[in-house]
């Protein structure tokens, strides 16, 4: 009987060496690392951002309970969650109530607590302005008030939120001299 001779395959099928393996790590690893600083910022950003509309949606929330009502609807901070507090940082949390008797807290408890940023961000209030009142027709008595976010001891990507005598809330990026006054109170 004769040996039959096969032809060898067109394609050898071969795996990676050790040497390729590693080379494939080292570039995965060099480009992560060029990536995480950028990823931060851009975290950090969103943090921001995310907490900037949370001020608004319950801003606004606050201003529609006051005008559904017929009463007058207080924003403000808290440090317990029941009661407002007469500071300018807002990192602790906030509460929405009815404050019918003009006295800064909220009449028969909080309506809505809002969680805070505390150790995350800084969230500042103008300086002589620590709540926000809401009038039945909308309109938000005093002057207007700006609240500053930023990082912690970091001025950049800072932003604000202002509420209007009107009531109209907007948000908005901070201007230089606010994004570094954010950054330097503790």
């Amino acid at each position: 009987m004769a040996l039959r001779h096969y032809p060898e395959p067109r394609h050898r099928h071969a795996g990676m060496t050790l040497i390729e393996q590693i080379m494939v790590l080292a570039i995965v690893a060099v480009l992560t690392s060029m990536a995480v600083p950028p990823m931060r910022s851009l975290l950090a950003r969103n943090r921001l951002q995310a907490a900037q509309m949370d001020f608004i949606a319950a801003l606004q929330h606050a201003r529609g309970t006051a005008i559904m009502s017929g009463r007058r609807t207080l924003f403000c901070p808290t440090r317990d969650g029941s009661s407002c507090s007469d500071a300018m940082h807002w990192d602790s949390g906030w509460l929405l109530g009815h404050d019918s008797d003009d006295d800064r807290q909220p009449d028969h408890g909080a309506l809505y607590v809002g969680s805070g940023y505390a150790g995350k961000l800084t969230i500042l209030s103008s300086v002589g302005r620590h709540y926000v009142r809401f009038r039945p027709d909308g309109s938000a008595r005093g002057s207007n008030i700006t609240l500053l976010f930023c990082q912690v001891g970091h001025a950049e990507h800072a932003l604000s939120v202002v509420v209007s005598n009107a009531g109209r809330v907007r948000g908005a990026p901070a201007s230089a001299r606010q994004a570094a006054t954010c950054a330097q109170t503790n």
